[in-house]
């Protein structure tokens, strides 16, 4: 009897450590964000032959308080990790970064530039997300509310419906449609 009580302890255990170590955080400058060497009209190209939906830019700087909410609370979780890699190619942009990029246009551009100039990116974080021709189709700034929304927002744009209705519509008609 003994035995198998301690033998229904062990796989409880095994059970429990194998859920709490697949959402384990993970680190998102490492598992969410992509490498890149800043051009964005070869990050286009890249994105449609990967079968991407979009991609994702996350505008940030170093002391935001909100963007750190956000790499330590959404961005690092394994599923939001793997829903976006999947659906979209990831990137983050320093507001008041001096390193020269590519924008979508094909221009040499500085990051803060693209960001404050093309972009009017003023407070951080800004997610916005671009289509194959470098049009953004999405943008939300602020942290969301947690991984929840975050997910929500990833599945507005992967899903196109960016293209018939606002995010605060398609959000509304999720929470009803929960409630049904």
């Amino acid at each position: 009897m003994k035995i198998n009580q301690l033998l229904a302890i062990c796989i409880v255990l095994v059970a429990t450590s194998n859920s709490v170590l697949a959402e384990t955080p993970k680190d998102p400058y490492k598992y969410f964000f992509q490498e890149t060497w800043g051009d964005f009209v070869e990050e286009t190209i890249r994105a449609k032959s990967e079968g991407k939906k979009a991609i994702m830019i996350f505008f940030e700087m170093d002391e935001c308080p909100f963007c750190h909410y956000m790499k330590t609370n959404v961005l690092n979780q394994p599923s939001v990790q793997e829903f976006y890699r999947k659906n979209f190619l990831l990137f983050s942009v320093d507001i008041e970064g001096d390193v020269e990029m590519v924008n979508f246009k094909g221009q040499t551009v500085k990051q803060k530039d693209f960001a404050f100039k093309e972009n009017r990116v003023r407070a951080t974080p800004v997610i916005a997300f671009f289509d194959f021709d470098g049009k953004r189709i999405h943008r939300h700034t602020g942290k969301t509310s947690g991984v929840s929304e975050f997910m929500v927002m990833g599945e507005y744009v992967a899903s196109g419906s960016y293209k018939t209705m606002r995010f605060s519509k398609y959000k509304k008609m999720l929470r009803k449609n929960k409630k049904n």
